[in-house]
């Protein structure tokens, strides 16, 4: 993989990893937040979106549509099942998880099934950084609260969203050839319009949940398009099953930080592990 599209997947991450950790901590009802934030990243990318369709550079066509209405519906269950784990389950036990089953889920399911060929050192750098971000997480249910294990399930359910989605996305835009932005516009669109029957059924606490939970919405709005758009452009050119395990470095990140800020322990391991992440991503680099 070239090592700009390394960097770009990796920025990618970071900026994941800093939204995950923010929509933990809002207060709100679950639909309401994914909605508010889907509406906002909407208004966001619109003016993005549509530069090329103006230009004619993507045409509107069915392709556009049918892929835009099928990641929404993919990118939508993602959204729910996880903020529902976190609403139910700790984030130390859900967002790894979930993080570390999609990649393997979809490198298996694009090598058995889509056909990529991938040469030796790809492959061994992919589950090198799968297992540094075992190291990092260690066991997430040592200091999960009684009853965590259920996080597991919910944690799963999110990781083979994750791979639905990765994989759709990723013949949407190398093979389809459609534009990243516009593509992603779409379906932020779509979410929205799904998401707001019910939404709209909780207008009688839409504006105190919108009011206390602005910060989180507004960041996950911006981070969230930013952050997967990225990995939409490295898919272009990457195969899917080496960009899907890269992204998810925003496990060691979001680690990192969680003991710079919140003062979590176990530095040694994480830094550890932080070290065979690398290792594996210099092996995908080269």
């Amino acid at each position: 993989m070239a090592p700009a599209t390394v960097a770009i997947v990796l920025l990618a991450a970071v900026a994941h990893a800093i939204w995950n950790t923010v929509s933990k901590y809002r207060r709100g009802d679950t639909i309401v937040f994914v909605w508010a934030y889907t509406c906002l990243a909407t208004l966001l990318c619109l003016p993005f979106g549509l530069v090329p369709l103006i230009d004619g550079d993507q045409p509107v066509s069915v392709a556009l549509l049918v892929g835009s209405l099928g990641s929404a519906v993919f990118h939508l269950l993602y959204s729910l099942t996880l903020q529902t784990g976190y609403d139910r389950h700790d984030l130390g036990v859900v967002y790894p998880v979930a993080r570390g089953t999609g990649p393997v889920l979809t490198m298996v399911v694009a090598v058995v099934f889509f056909g990529e060929r991938l040469g030796t050192l790809p492959i061994v750098g992919a589950l090198v950084v799968v297992a540094g971000i075992l190291v990092v997480t260690g066991n997430p249910l040592r200091a999960a609260r009684p009853g965590a294990a259920g996080g597991l399930g919910w944690g799963a359910a999110t990781g083979v969203a994750i791979a639905a989605y990765t994989l759709w996305d990723s013949y949407a835009v190398s093979a389809l050839h459609l534009s990243p932005v516009t593509y992603f516009t779409g379906t932020f669109l779509a979410q929205s319009l799904m998401l707001a029957p019910l939404a709209l059924r909780r207008r009688g606490r839409l504006r105190l949940d919108l009011r206390r939970d602005a910060i989180p919405v507004t960041t996950v709005a911006v981070l969230s398009p930013v952050s997967y758009i990225l990995v939409l452009t490295a898919l272009q050119t990457a195969p899917v099953a080496l960009v899907a395990p890269l992204r998810e470095s925003s496990i060691v990140i979001g680690s990192l930080l969680a003991w710079r800020l919140f003062h979590e322990g176990q530095l040694a391991r994480r830094l550890v592990g932080a070290a065979i992440v690398l290792a594996g991503i210099a092996a995908i680099a080269l």
